[in-house]
């Protein structure tokens, strides 16, 4: 049965009517926007410094780089830093992705120069002591040694590696232990005079200050910073799609569970295909018990312990993919009953009930993503690196409700083909 369609109140959405950006003559851009609601504040960034730019040979440069930053500083021993952050209570950390690192903190408002401050200072003045150096990296190699046990993770970095062949994105952000093993403290401080500049910066405020205020907090920590040497971040070459059906397999000894990672390419977030694939997605594999997959392969058949379906999109490439976690004996069974469930996703139309109620599970739970800072700021980001615009959320219902069945279906088809799966399984 149709249901009357859901729209949600926009009247508290972000919109170009409360949104102030502005990029400053060094290359920064600033986003803010008020919410005296809380007497917090959130921000966040992100910087085109990321493993785009780390050789083969020390993957997991950028990782280590970006997690080092609050390790030390021209002004601040490691100590020092945590006592200044901890005395107010804020939270300070940044970290690192393929095209980006990204930068987040979380305090009172009336903290916000004296947290910028901080910011400002790891950003600009980090030293990269000795001593913390080798125990960060004593712990990525430890957790690589722990993602080498792990059936899911290691499930995923072989499917990476078929969808992804040839491409940067091939390539985990926290590289592998041979190539962090290799790296030393000298290639951090290399790396940061290369990649680490204001140009490209951009930064979201939101929370109990006025939006000019922010700005001028903004210009006063970074308005002045340079970096004449910084590299421009390098363009992603192009990726074909996987031309034929590929599977590869990793032994784990010792596992009682085996993890399956089967999909396809997806298109990058400024598609128009992505709408009718992020709710096509909900239906196959993410609403309720995990939608069509969920029903099929756990409840009716019984043979996974989870399984679902993501889709992610951003800059480049994205990936569809649908997961499980089986018992080793249930891996070829699982495999068989999810690549029916996509042969029939691809053959006829999603029922008018499923994609009425995915509507309104997009629709109801906008205001749960834009209820808090930290959500705001992150989604003002997306809507500056995707250049979304400033009025996105509120063509969102529109952009949500004229989703149609025929469109999922043909969106489908264009990536996902049954007969040209990338299927990726680790277990013992």
């Amino acid at each position: 049965m149709n249901k009357a369609p859901f729209t949600p109140q926009t009247t508290a959405m972000p919109s170009p009517d409360d949104i102030t950006r502005e990029t400053l003559p060094n290359g920064i851009t600033i986003l803010a926007r008020s919410n005296f609601n809380s007497p917090t504040l959130s921000i966040r960034g992100y910087f085109p410094s990321g493993s785009l730019f780390d050789p083969d040979e020390k993957l997991g440069l950028s990782y280590l780089t970006a997690n080092s930053l609050t390790s030390g500083t021209q002004h601040h021993d490691f100590q020092g830093l945590y006592n200044a952050i901890e005395s107010v209570g804020a939270r300070i950390s940044f970290a690192s992705g393929t095209l980006t690192s990204s930068l987040s903190a979380h305090s009172l408002s009336e903290d916000l120069d004296l947290v910028l401050g901080l910011l400002a200072d790891c950003l600009r003045n980090p030293t990269f002591p000795e001593r913390e150096f080798n125990r960060l990296k004593k712990q990525m190699l430890t957790g690589l040694a722990i993602r080498a046990q792990d059936t899911a993770a290691m499930a995923s970095l072989l499917f990476d590696q078929i969808i992804y062949a040839g491409h940067p994105y091939e390539r985990p952000d926290d590289g592998y232990f041979e190539t962090v093993q290799a790296i030393e403290r000298e290639d951090l401080e290399q790396f940061y005079r290369r990649t680490y500049g204001p140009q490209g910066l951009t930064i979201a405020i939101v929370g109990a200050v006025d939006p000019q205020a922010a700005v001028e907090a903004v210009k006063a920590a970074l308005g002045d910073w340079v970096n004449p040497n910084q590299e421009a971040l390098p363009e992603l070459p192009p990726l074909d799609p996987i031309s034929q059906a590929a599977r590869k397999s990793l032994a784990i000894p010792g596992k009682s569970q085996a993890d399956i990672d089967m999909g396809c390419q997806a298109p990058e977030r400024p598609s128009p295909d992505y709408f009718p694939l992020l709710i096509g997605n909900n239906i196959l594999g993410e609403f309720g018990m995990m939608g069509r997959l969920g029903k099929s392969v756990r409840e009716d058949s019984g043979l996974a312990y989870y399984v679902y379906s993501s889709l992610s999109s951003s800059l480049g490439p994205g990936a569809w993919e649908m997961v499980a976690g089986v018992n080793p004996r249930n891996v070829d069974q699982a495999i068989d009953l999810m690549t029916a469930e996509i042969q029939r996703f691809v053959a006829e139309p999603v029922s008018a009930e499923e994609l009425d109620d995915s509507k309104s599970l997009f629709l109801g739970r906008l205001p749960l993503m834009l209820e808090s800072n930290g959500g705001v700021a992150v989604s003002l980001l997306n809507m500056e690196r995707f250049d979304l615009g400033l009025d996105y959320f509120l063509r969102y219902p529109a952009k949500i409700q004229s989703v149609t069945a025929g469109e999922i279906l043909e969106a489908t088809r264009r990536y996902l083909d049954p007969e040209k799966l990338a299927i990726a399984v680790a277990g013992p």
